[in-house]
């Protein structure tokens, strides 16, 4: 548990600046801070890397003003993570799964890459901040809830109990409900299905994957604070700490530790949080390796929860994001274990890795979710205390080669991959709570006992193969990438009083890939693909009159063409794809697949530098997402829930000529409508939302430092944020002034 054990860390990283290189025994020094942190688990994965900090704010402008040279990147995983691009908000390629990083002029589909100066810049606490900025994905979450969920393409991601962030492109090591952003160095998107890329998804998620890149120590030694405040109380303070040892600086530690406390700007919520994390690495002639730990905690006192609507209810308009019908004596609790060890060894063109880690999950929680029951905004909630264990297990080993054949280079990945998560759950039920969205009503505290046991419920193990190659021909002006992925999925589903076992399911895919990338310019590059996902098969239930028959995994398709349009300090693309998924329904007495859902789509988005000192990052997704298969006549047809026709999003940053190291910053982002049911009588309108920021960058007492101020929904805009999948929409946050002081010693 973290509770304690982040005033060890910081115990031991003051020790550590204190401590002289040459007294410092790096590996059993490292071992024994994290069994002081109390941290479980291991996991490996690929090879490590060295990063360097992200310029200085002060810097930006005078380096912005002199000519950027091109960035080259290594196509070859594992060698290091790609640049910043111009501006330092977003880097020039992402890891690509099984195939590593990858340049993005050289990828065959649609990623975005956030980076360190991004997140700090922007104050982002979660992966779901950083996420505000791209126009492909929305938020059906609540900054103040128990978890962050996501719409990628208009395909639902984290919905559920099961994490689907990767970590280090390793599915089952972060943490489940929400990652905070102290120990996170890029955020990574790949757009669309990519069940060859990363596996398929532990809670079959096919819209795309979010990959979250850890941080490691820097090739000069750092050591920053920051404190921060949010409205209406947050208060909080994050450590980070690098260093690198040896000779030849081979061994690396890096340590961040934060915590968060007090009100926020929702009406009764406070919230608690203590973050803690260490990453190790070793970088010899051959082999390297790095180890990543990671505990936090999060309490919510008044958890924002988000609301369920009547069949024939009538969405209400959006009250002030203050509001909140949840009762303050109402909590939740989640706690996160993480590890990642990674290994990777070179010989000669051959590279050899292996990788195992795991996760460890509790949350306990007492709430209910809030129906609306007219349009006058009443409400009926049903409190309930749960209790959640979830233990996932991951691991994966393979090899990398390069080779040529006449002209043609070939790089090659073999990679044989298994996870297994497991998932215990308890639940009491309260009594029914009324209140009203826009006059929230106080109500006795409810003695709710906790579950008397909590029982294992599912089971499930992810295994498979992967086999890929990148084919370059005509100095790397054309890449065809090939693959497959072998899957097999095998779950059991348990009763959760008798624990006898309800269903089970074993059944295996292959996946293919098709990737094509032409570069008729240096600077221009054409790209196509063919990609699919996996969703796990329905069980026909037992009131279909095949009841019990295992369906295969679903295979959702997505086809995809765009051009990228690299400018010198700024980048373009455009992109044109279609998603389509099966599921399986009941029609008449027999269950089937014969449901599909289509989603089309543009994508335009821009991200650099337009000149010195301006700096742009946004946006604009355009949907046509239609249920085309259905056995009903008023579903057919009709736009999937939780999908809007359009997305947009702008943000800039202006450093003034007017005051030595201050920008300015500003966001928009725009939503369009969204349909809570399939038959499309009940929806969400569109919104509009504005952020206003500044940061202001000097030398304190000769310390570096950073000062920066965001405005979040500026205008305090009251609306209804997004839908989840099951048709419960999120309440959009307030205003909400975040200020921070970064000093770098």
């Amino acid at each position: 548990m973290l509770t304690g054990s982040s005033p060890r860390l910081l115990s031991f990283a003051g020790h550590f600046l204190r401590t002289p290189p040459a007294r410092l025994v790096y590996p059993l020094a490292s071992v024994r801070v994290m069994t002081a942190m109390g941290l479980i688990g291991v996991s490996l994965l690929g090879k490590a890397y060295a990063q360097t900090p992200a310029a200085p704010a002060e810097n930006v402008k005078a380096e912005s003003s002199r000519t950027l040279s091109e960035v080259t990147v290594s196509g070859e995983a594992g060698t290091g993570l790609p640049k910043p691009y111009a501006g330092g908000q977003a880097a020039r390629g992402a890891r690509l799964g099984v195939l590593g990083n990858t340049d993005t002029m050289k990828t065959p589909f649609s990623v975005s890459s956030y980076t360190a100066q991004m997140i700090q810049d922007r104050q982002a606490a979660t992966v779901a901040d950083v996420l505000a900025s791209d126009s492909s994905v929305r938020s059906t979450g609540q900054g103040g809830g128990l978890f962050d969920a996501f719409f990628i393409r208009g395909f639902p991601i984290g919905e559920g109990n099961l994490g689907e962030i990767a970590f280090d492109g390793q599915y089952g090591v972060a943490p489940n409900y929400r990652l905070f952003t102290d120990y996170i160095e890029r955020v990574e998107v790949v757009k669309g299905p990519a069940a060859l890329l990363y596996g398929m998804s532990p809670n079959s998620g096919i819209g795309g994957v979010i990959n979250v890149v850890p941080k490691r120590a820097l090739n000069t030694d750092l050591t920053r604070f920051t404190a921060d405040y949010g409205s209406d109380s947050q208060v909080g303070g994050h450590l980070d700490v690098s260093r690198r040892f040896g000779v030849d600086r081979q061994f690396g530690l890096r340590v961040n530790a934060g915590h968060q406390e007090g009100d926020t700007a929702v009406d009764k919520q406070s919230r608690k949080a203590t973050v803690g994390a260490a990453a190790l690495d070793f970088q010899g002639e051959r082999l390297s390796a790095s180890l990543d730990l990671i505990s936090q905690v999060e309490r919510f006192d008044a958890p924002s929860r988000p609301f369920l609507l009547p069949a024939a209810g009538v969405v209400p308009t959006a009250p002030d994001g203050k509001r909140s019908v949840t009762q303050a004596w109402e909590w939740s609790k989640v706690e996160d274990q993480s590890a990642l060890l990674r290994a990777e060894y070179e010989l000669n063109k051959l590279s050899l890795f292996a990788n195992v880690g795991g996760a460890h999950t509790t949350a306990s929680r007492l709430f209910g979710t809030p129906t609306i029951l007219n349009a006058a905004g009443d409400t009926s909630t049903l409190p309930a205390y749960f209790k959640f264990d979830i233990d996932r297990v991951t691991a994966d080993t393979g090899m990398r080669t390069r080779f040529d054949t006449a002209s043609i280079r070939h790089a090659v990945t073999f990679q044989v991959s298994s996870y297994r998560d497991s998932l215990k759950r308890g639940s009491t039920n309260g009594a029914a709570v009324l209140s009203n969205i826009y006059s929230p009503v106080a109500r006795a505290e409810q003695s709710v006992a906790a579950p008397a046991q909590v029982s294992k419920i599912s089971e499930t193990t992810l295994s498979g193969a992967a086999l890929t190659d990148t084919l370059s021909m005509l100095d790397e002006r054309v890449l065809l990438t090939l693959g497959a992925r072998q899957q097999r999925v095998k779950s059991d589903n348990f009763d959760p009083v008798t624990t006898a076992l309800t269903s089970s399911y074993d059944k295996s895919a292959v996946t293919p890939l098709l990737g094509l990338v032409v570069k008729p310019w240096q600077n221009v590059s054409l790209y196509a693909n063919y990609i699919e996902g996996l969703s796990k098969g329905d069980v026909a239930p037992l009131t279909a009159a095949n009841a019990g028959e295992i369906f295969a995994p679903y295979k959702s398709k997505q086809t995809e063409v765009g051009v990228k349009f690299d400018h010198g300090s700024l980048i373009t693309t455009a992109s044109l794809f279609q998603i389509d998924k099966p599921s399986g329904q009941l029609t008449g007495n027999v269950f089937a697949v014969d449901a599909e859902q289509r989603n089309r789509g543009m994508e335009f988005n821009v991200f650099g530098q337009i000149q010195p000192g301006l700096r742009l990052l946004g946006g604009l997704t355009l949907m046509d997402a239609k249920l085309t298969k259905t056995n009903n006549a008023a579903t057919l047809g009709k736009t999937p829930v939780g999908v809007p026709s359009v997305q947009a999003n702008l943000g800039a940053e202006w450093d003034t000529s007017w005051i030595g190291g201050l920008t300015l910053t500003a966001g928009a982002f725009y939503t369009s409508e969204q349909n809570v049911n399939q038959a499309n009588t009940q929806e969400l309108p569109a919104w509009t939302r504005f952020d206003l920021g500044a940061r202001y960058t000097t030398k304190v007492a000769a310390k570096q430092t950073v000062f920066r101020a965001s405005l979040q929904n500026a205008f305090n805009k009251a609306y209804w944020s997004g839908v989840a999948s099951y048709g419960a929409f999120a309440q959009g946050a307030p205003r909400t002034l975040v200020v921070s002081a970064a000093v770098d010693f």
